[in-house]
């Protein structure tokens, strides 16, 4: 089985974002999703592979093949495209949430933005709080 290549690094997350995120609007909304995610997940932002940042993680068991790994609870990656946000469990009970987000566009694993002002930033606490509490009640090692 091929290891995977998005787990924990030690590389600085400010210093990522400053040289990574492509605009001044992208790095100003790179840092406040930092402090939006620390103070909705309770833990520090922490560097995952080359290009996201995860908030605390869980270990999963995939229940189709023999694929298990670690990986954040919620987190962003500011892509040249789009700010990719990694705060959506999937589930059908939650994607009424989805309704008063705003402005954004779905990836088949993230939420894709253009900027932090096109959404809704309380809906978007309720996505990540819903996902946490959903990891962490399936998952029970967070």
């Amino acid at each position: 089985m091929a290891e995977l290549k998005t787990k924990p690094t030690t590389v600085d997350v400010a210093e990522f974002i400053n040289s990574f995120a492509d605009t001044e609007q992208k790095r100003s909304d790179s840092f406040e999703l930092l402090k939006l995610m620390q103070e909705v997940s309770g833990h520090a932002p922490q560097m995952w592979g080359p290009s996201m940042i995860g908030f605390g993680q869980y270990h999963y068991k995939s229940e189709r093949s023999r694929q298990e790994g670690d990986w954040p609870l919620i987190g962003f990656s500011p892509r040249k495209a789009a700010i990719s946000l990694y705060v959506y469990s999937g589930l059908p009970e939650h994607e009424h949430l989805l309704t008063d987000l705003g402005k954004f566009k779905m990836g088949a694993a993230c939420i894709y933005i253009k900027k932090l002002s096109d959404i809704n930033t309380g809906v978007l606490k309720k996505l990540m709080h819903h996902t946490i509490t959903f990891l962490q009640t399936k998952y029970k090692n967070c």
